[in-house]
């Protein structure tokens, strides 16, 4: 009953609002997550935060308190947003960010050192807390705001500035979302690439929901003592040296494999590993399901399109233990199944390793700090851009190919 409502739901809300392309999805260009309430400093989650009072102002004096007490408030024009909870993610650094704190970022959004996506901006509305009193133009220092030579805001990006009205999105936030991104249909590939920073329920079923989300260190606690006591076990059985390659198909020129193959057959697990990460995520999770069918839609959702509509949801960002036992044991019956027990049994644990070393690095990208110029920094900048920047919808590419194209037209003066 639950699902055929929320379905009923769905479809209301698309002939409701028409068929007018991103205009649809103005509810899904951000997020309330990051609200801060005008009486309180302290970040709430984006479950829980309520709406802030309709057109909130601060003085610069009450933005002063709250930077002094350890915030970091920027401002786009007159536009307040409280970054507190977002610093640690923000792909440039945490030092940047706060250098940067009660200042107006407008200029810094067009670059140098880059232009910020259109997504990046969206992301920026969900944590708006109101409006500076007074002159906007300068920044907010020592107590008082005082006269800089700073850019507005760009206008091109006024109209995408706003609040977000999550009564207005094409779900409904309050209800499972796995039961209703199918009717989405065409405006699917647009609205799940607009994150946003609260987090996502998927089932109706408690049970079900629990089991689809987990905490980044189930990952090495279940996998790694089962990866190093495959480990051993194999590298015993290895030492025997009764294990020999090809004998399923011949004796005469089967191959010995002695202990001293164990390195390279495990280091084979965890670079076969990285192949097929690349290849399920190149063309299976990334792929775009067909506008009219329900159930590809939703099983891009439930596979990867929920991690990219919520980015920093936490729970999501790791495989869950249960879904993941299924895809690993099949990995480890196939490899059983074409290998030697000893040989296959090696290579699996190799890739065991290999899945467990993406994981922590995947969350590390996500919410660790890397030292700036080093490899995990660049490594964290580009995954950041894969969210905002890279995977943009056919519909908002198509638009920007739109816009470079255009040519200005000069009239003749006779």
């Amino acid at each position: 009953m639950g699902a055929r409502h929320a379905n009923e739901q769905v479809r209301r809300r698309l002939t409701s609002q028409g068929g007018s392309g991103s205009g649809d999805v103005r509810g899904a260009l951000g997020g309330r997550g990051a609200y801060a309430q005008a009486s309180s400093c302290e970040l709430r989650s984006p479950a829980m935060a309520p709406a802030p009072p309709p057109a909130a102002s601060f003085s610069p004096a009450e933005v002063q308190r709250r930077l002094a007490a350890g915030a970091c408030w920027v401002r786009c024009g007159a536009r307040l947003y409280d970054l507190t909870g977002f610093v640690r993610h923000h792909p440039g650094g945490e030092q940047l960010l706060r250098e940067r704190a009660g200042q107006d970022v407008s200029a810094d959004l067009d670059g140098p050192p880059h232009r910020h996506s259109d997504n990046a901006r969206r992301w920026l509305e969900q944590y708006y807390v109101g409006d500076l009193q007074g002159d906007p133009q300068g920044s907010v220092e020592n107590g008082a705001v005082t006269s800089a030579s700073t850019q507005k805001t760009d206008p091109a990006m006024e109209p995408k500035l706003k609040a977000v009205d999550w009564d207005k999105d094409l779900v409904d936030w309050q209800k499972p979302l796995l039961w209703q991104v199918g009717h989405l249909g065409e405006k699917y590939d647009e609205w799940v690439h607009q994150p946003v920073t609260r987090p996502i329920r998927l089932f109706h079923s408690d049970l079900v929901e629990a089991l689809s989300k987990t905490v980044w260190y189930s990952v090495p606690i279940i996998w790694v003592p089962l990866m190093l006591y495959l480990s051993w076990s194999y590298y015993r059985t290895l030492a025997q040296g009764n294990v020999r390659l090809f004998m399923s198909f011949t004796t005469e020129y089967s191959v010995a494999m002695p202990e001293s193959t164990f390195p390279g057959l495990f280091m084979l697990g965890l670079l076969l590993w990285s192949l097929v990460e690349y290849l399920i995520h190149r063309f299976l999770f990334h792929m775009k399901p067909p506008n009219d069918s329900y159930y590809l839609i939703m099983l891009h959702f439930v596979m990867h399109g929920q991690h990219h509509k919520a980015p920093f949801d936490e729970s999501r960002l790791v495989f869950p233990p249960v879904p993941a036992s299924l895809v690993i044991a099949f990995f480890y019956v196939f490899l059983r199944l074409i290998l030697p027990e000893a040989v296959g049994g090696t290579v699996f644990a190799g890739g065991l390793l290999g899945y467990v070393i993406y994981d922590m690095i995947h969350y590390y990208l996500h919410f660790g700090s890397p030292h700036k110029g080093s490899y995990l920094y660049h490594l964290k900048a580009h995954h950041v851009k894969h969210h905002f920047a890279h995977q943009q919808s056919e519909p908002m590419l198509r638009k920007k190919r739109s816009h470079r194209n255009k040519k200005p037209v000069h009239h003749n003066e006779e």
